[in-house]
């Protein structure tokens, strides 16, 4: 009996030493045969010993095997078909991912951009309303000024400002509903 039908007999009942000899013996065969496929050294690294993991976890069966050789390239060419399949997976699924993170940025900018477009309407709509009822609203929520600070400062009633900023506010409530109405 040769040589490797010992070793694979010895491997088959279990005995590392056997697994030994022939890791050292093919291995530096299964490495640069799987390099030639996924040309990227750590994961023929990766790859090779993968490669004698699946024969040491099957090493029962092996008193079948006719030619360890070809056995273990069989092997090898699995663990290259299933690392392509996961690597596609996973860069199928980091598209994805970034894909949504762009959505999401995208849809980020878009509220941003859909707020600030809001607020220039708001503006332009404040803008045209009567001088004085624009001077209280903005004295209002733009220096934050109190009702009463506001009608003694302009020397009107404190009722004549709440009106003021009342009628404003309905304005603005009015139109907000119009725009929600066109986006509904």
């Amino acid at each position: 009996m040769n040589k490797e039908l010992e070793y694979i007999k010895r491997l088959s009942e279990g005995d590392r030493q056997a697994f030994d000899a022939l890791f050292l013996l093919y291995y530096p065969r299964i490495k640069v045969f799987i390099f030639g496929f996924v040309k990227n050294e750590d994961d023929a690294l990766d790859l090779a010993q993968d490669a004698f993991v699946r024969v040491w976890n099957n090493r029962a069966n092996l008193i079948h095997v006719a030619s360890f050789g070809g056995y273990l390239f069989k092997i090898s060419k699995n663990i290259i078909f299933d690392f392509f399949r996961r690597k596609s997976l996973y860069e199928k699924y980091a598209q994805e991912e970034m894909q949504m993170k762009v959505d999401e940025i995208s849809w980020q900018l878009n509220d941003v951009l859909d707020a600030r477009e809001l607020e220039i309407l708001i503006h332009g709509l404040v803008d045209k309303m009567p001088e004085k009822r624009q001077v209280i609203f903005k004295m209002s929520r733009n220096q934050r000024l109190s009702n009463e600070e506001i009608s003694k400062e302009l020397g009107l009633s404190k009722r004549t400002v709440e009106t003021h900023i009342s009628n404003a506010l309905k304005e603005l409530r009015e139109f907000i509903s119009s725009i929600q109405a066109l986006i509904l």
